[in-house]
């Protein structure tokens, strides 16, 4: 061979190796990339679940998001208006859902998948997944309120919590035994989740027509019976003293560390304050009686006799419109939310499952005494509205009715009516 001749055969070699790998590369199973909310590693452990079930359909991995839930949805919102066909699957917090959905922004739920995902799912679940009456998301993990009480206190105030209880009763026990009721009214998201929830528990809600997608047409209603109803509730509850220093600015978590103090009384949170105090008590920095002395009931009522509507939040998944393996995404899906997967997820990361049957899995219930009481409250959750303009409704209701001690059932209500007309008709910026 002449050295032209090899030069020519090594410079083909050469080009050929990157092709052949390329080709090797494409001929493997595609890459699905699921943008996720942190958690303690639980999603990434049913990725590889999902994909070795998957029998080299697909490869699932994981993507991470930004910690709180309105960064989470900027980053995705920014992506997705530009088509970003690298979404195929995202972690999504159930209020922006509307606004995901509106923008088509999600792949349409194929009719097969909406009846399987939906199968003895929680009630509340399958409306925060839903949009104009229609499933566009996939319910996940879904999470609600109970309210926690000191078993001790609530003996010696005299209040029966086998039976509902309501706000009032709650307020007036906790003054009796000068004692505290954590709530979370720091101006953010936390805020909004309690105003819902008192305006839904009295029979109301904070939008008519929550679902309108014109911002012009849209309605609110917190100036009503129900709306002021629940200002009563919040300026009540300041008024008597009892929700700590910090009310103004308590969050979650503050409220958690609040309640494992020798003032704690009483308080609603979400269920990751269990394993958060089971998780004090092995650090030593709870007593065991503590732990012991920690009750769980359904979240307060409004109006006495009236059903309560506890918060919902959680994380349902959508599937990217511009994926380019949407009906791979939505069996990935699929194979995430399926009920065991539900079940363990609950018990590694403390994140309760949409799926009803999950709950009857035997170690979920030996590790959470309350999964009963999750599941009944998960029936009544009352999702907060689910409007395309979910963002603006929200900052106008946490600026009219923060701080919780200014809370006026003659003045918040209308105000927070106004705002949000304001600013969804364009007199108004926030």
């Amino acid at each position: 061979m002449t050295l032209v001749r090899r030069r020519a055969a090594l410079l083909a070699l050469a080009l050929a190796a990157p092709l052949a790998a390329c080709a090797t590369a494409e001929a493997g199973p595609p890459t699905l990339l699921w943008y996720i909310n942190p958690d303690s590693g639980g999603q990434a452990r049913i990725a590889a679940q999902c994909t070795q079930e998957s029998d080299g359909a697909y490869r699932l991995q994981t993507a991470l998001l930004p910690r709180d839930s309105p960064s989470q949805r900027e980053q995705l919102v920014r992506r997705l208006a530009a088509g970003d066909g690298s979404i195929d699957l995202m972690s999504i917090d159930p209020p922006f859902i509307p606004e995901f959905a509106n923008a088509d922004f999600l792949a349409p739920v194929p009719d097969d998948v909406a009846q399987a995902v939906t199968q003895d799912v929680a009630e509340g679940a399958v409306a925060g997944a839903s949009f104009d009456d229609e499933l566009v998301t996939v319910p996940f993990w879904a999470n609600t309120q109970l309210l926690w009480y000191r078993r001790s206190v609530a003996e010696a105030a005299g209040l029966d919590m086998s039976q509902p209880v309501t706000w009032d009763q709650v307020v007036e026990a906790a003054a009796s035994q000068d004692v505290t009721v954590a709530v979370q009214g720091v101006r953010a998201e936390s805020l909004t989740v309690w105003v819902n929830a008192l305006v839904e528990s009295a029979g109301g809600h904070i939008l008519e027509n929550p679902e309108e997608q014109d911002p012009q047409e849209v309605v609110p209603s917190l100036d009503s019976d129900a709306g002021r109803v629940a200002a009563q509730i919040m300026a009540d509850l300041a008024a008597a003293g009892v929700g700590g220093a910090q009310l103004s600015n308590a969050n979650e978590d503050i409220n958690a560390s609040m309640f494992e103090g020798s003032s704690a009384g009483f308080m609603v949170n979400w269920p990751f304050v269990w394993p958060r105090a089971q998780a004090a008590v092995e650090g030593g920095s709870l007593e065991q009686s503590a732990l012991d002395d920690i009750g769980w009931a359904m979240y307060p009522q409004a109006v006495a006799g009236e059903q309560a509507r506890p918060p919902y939040g959680g994380i349902n998944l959508g599937v990217g419109a511009f994926s380019d393996h949407v009906d791979l995404a939505f069996e990935a899906a699929q194979c995430i939310a399926d009920p065991q997967k539900q079940a363990e997820y609950f018990l590694s990361d403390g994140n309760p499952p949409a799926s009803l049957t999950a709950f009857d899995d035997p170690e979920v219930q030996d590790t959470f005494p309350m999964a009963d009481v999750i599941r009944e409250s998960l029936q009544n959750a009352a999702p907060r509205p689910q409007t395309p303009f979910y963002n603006e409704v929200s900052s106008s209701v946490q600026r009219t009715w923060h701080p919780p001690g200014a809370a006026s059932p003659e003045t918040s209500p209308r105000r927070a009516d106004q705002l949000i007309a304001d600013v969804l008709q364009g007199r108004a910026l926030l």
